[in-house]
């Protein structure tokens, strides 16, 4: 009997996680135009295959990457530590705190 009321106790638990997260998402205070554009100044901005070596020590460059993903997570409810982290890591790039330390491989 034990065993079927922690599992019902975790069921509920979970339905109530699941349907605080609908209601979150359901009433975002950020429009889907705002999501997408977004979505695509991040994927304009990140650093990928093509432009990697061409950017990756560009302090503004690095530091927008951070902070366009750093809004990203803000806009979809991501984690608020992982937030603070990116922001604190584009501060640095701004800084020149940190640099890239370019490609061993090379």
């Amino acid at each position: 009997m034990e065993s079927h009321q922690t599992s019902l106790s975790f069921i509920k638990k979970n339905v109530h996680k699941y349907n605080k997260n609908m209601t979150k998402k359901n009433k975002s205070i950020w429009s889907e135009k705002a999501k997408l554009l977004t979505k695509d100044l991040h994927n304009e901005i990140s650093l990928n295959n093509y432009n990697w070596h061409k950017f990756r020590g560009n302090k503004q460059r690095r530091s927008a990457e951070l902070i366009i993903s750093a809004i990203s997570q803000l806009i979809n409810d991501g984690d608020e530590i992982e937030i603070e982290n990116l922001l604190k890591q584009a501060i640095s790039w701004i800084k020149e705190d940190v640099k890239d330390s370019g490609c061993k491989s090379h």
